[in-house]
């Protein structure tokens, strides 16, 4: 299981903060991120699967760095796991809680309009996929090195959790101005829940004793909202998670089921202010994803309420070829099994948006050039998540819009993001990233070798095509206070 789990996190960073890079640039799409904002083109049309398609992989305590010792690619391939210098840096940098946190969306449809002088009006239809999994820094130690340092220990792992979704946000917004100097605006969205799983923590302790056996005293529980269902075997075990075959015999059946509006309902909302003290200075600020949503189809619930021991095998005797990794996670999966208890009749469990603050600053000193700092801080279950981003930002009217932005977030300090955005004539392109590596390794594997990043640990990437028409009328020149 830690096999799987490091390589995931390898090219996962689910921090997840939304694209600080797009901010200040001249696009639809940066209303996502404050509805105050009003890009210019007096209408905008997103098509399904090209207007904004969006990915982030996320993790807070693994780079690719880390994989490959010396820079050579083993018979394992992950070298963490070889004790030494590398094993121990990488164990000493695990944080308390440590975050793999994936997160994609594809807009189905997108429309914005202007009325009158400064009411603007947006609609959007959007896929979205996101999940959080947080890991103990002590259990990652613990499953990779062994039980050596934990002798006669009680370890925490109360931080275990683990929560995914995939729904359907449906959002209607508008802006205006309030005053010369104030726009205030709001959005308003529909959630439509399509799958869920939730692994809630109420309490888990785990003891190392003399023996090397573990004990484990947990409160857990694990929802989902899916067409799959717990099956016990002769003697109550529970022992598989089944699909419901027998209710998908044709294509448009997974299409009514994901297509489902009211089945796992939701509701959100996000908010968003800007204020212009001249044409130089402005400030910003915005509350986004704010909301809910409720799971009640497909309900099904496992929990584990007791005090249960298993062996103390580890990644260790797996990577010392001791002990075949199938029969460790076989082991571990039998001693699991007889603790957990399947609930007869669920009720119903809601899950929350990651809840987004940000506030901005910039300067504008010439009617091109904008230079931006931004504060974004995203809450996610029990944790927080900082970033804050220095830009650089070009837009010339509607035609070409670039940003070039510095973010110091996800415990590291060298994230360079870049943004593009190209207009000609009707049709808008762009295209952004927000962490460019900066560092690269030459990784070796036999007479081959390879260019790598060397500590990359967030990938997040935005592409599109906008249909944007007609221009806005040219905001005026604000007085000085």
């Amino acid at each position: 299981m830690a096999l799987l789990l490091l390589a995931a996190a390898a090219v996962t960073n689910v921090g997840a903060q939304t694209s600080n890079v797009l901010y200040y640039m001249n696009l639809p799409q940066r209303t996502t991120l404050n509805p105050a904002f009003q890009p210019s083109g007096r209408t905008y049309v997103g098509l399904p699967g090209i207007s904004d398609i969006s990915f982030r992989l996320d993790n807070n305590f693994l780079s690719f760095s880390d994989l490959f010792s010396g820079g050579v690619i083993s018979d394992s391939t992950v070298t963490i796991l070889e004790p030494g210098e590398d094993l121990d840096r990488f164990l000493a940098g695990l944080g308390d809680k440590n975050s793999l946190e994936p997160q994609a969306s594809v807009q189905l449809f997108g429309l914005a309009f202007t009325v009158g002088e400064d009411l603007r009006i947006t609609f959007d239809f959007t896929e979205r996929m996101d999940g959080n999994i947080v890991l103990p820094g002590d259990l990652i130690r613990l499953g990779i090195s062994g039980n050596q340092a934990f002798m006669g220990r009680n370890i925490d792992l109360s931080s275990l959790r683990a929560d995914v979704r995939y729904y359907h946000e449906i959002g209607l917004g508008a802006s205006k101005n309030i005053t010369e100097k104030l726009r205030v605006g709001a959005r308003v969205m529909y959630l439509a829940g399509v799958v869920s799983g939730s692994l809630k923590n109420n309490g888990m302790t785990l003891t190392v004793n003399d023996d090397y056996t573990h004990t484990v005293d947990a409160d857990l529980s694990l929802n989902l909202s899916a067409p799959y269902e717990f099956l016990k075997d002769s003697e109550g075990i529970i022992d598989k998670l089944a699909f419901y075959e027998e209710r998908f015999q044709e294509g448009n059946d997974y299409i009514s089921y994901g297509l489902g509006l009211a089945a796992n309902p939701g509701l959100g909302l996000e908010l968003g202010a800007e204020y212009r003290f001249n044409d130089m200075f402005a400030v910003s600020a915005a509350l986004t994803d704010m909301g809910f949503i409720r799971w009640k189809r497909d309900r099904s619930e496992v929990s584990c309420n007791t005090t249960f021991q298993f062996n103390g095998l580890t990644m260790q005797d797996v990577y010392d070829e001791s002990l075949d990794f199938d029969e460790l996670l076989n082991w571990a999966i039998d001693s699991i099994q007889n603790s957990i208890e399947l609930s007869p009749a669920p009720e119903p469990y809601s899950t929350l948006l990651p809840l987004t603050v940000t506030t901005g600053f910039s300067f504008t000193p010439v009617s091109f050039f904008t230079a931006g700092l931004l504060s974004q801080t995203r809450f996610k279950g029990k944790q927080v998540h900082e970033a804050l981003t220095l830009s650089g930002n070009l837009n010339f009217g509607n035609i070409f819009s670039t940003t070039v932005a510095y973010t110091m977030a996800n415990r590291r300090f060298d994230n360079l993001g870049f943004g593009l955005a190209v207009r000609g004539g009707f049709v808008q392109f762009y295209a952004l990233v927000d962490n460019i590596p900066l560092r690269w390794n030459e990784v070796v594997d036999g007479t081959e070798s390879y260019r790598l990043p060397e500590n990359w640990n967030t990938v997040h990437g935005r592409i599109g095509l906008n249909f944007v028409f007609g221009n806005k009328v040219e905001e005026k020149i604000l007085p000085p206070m």
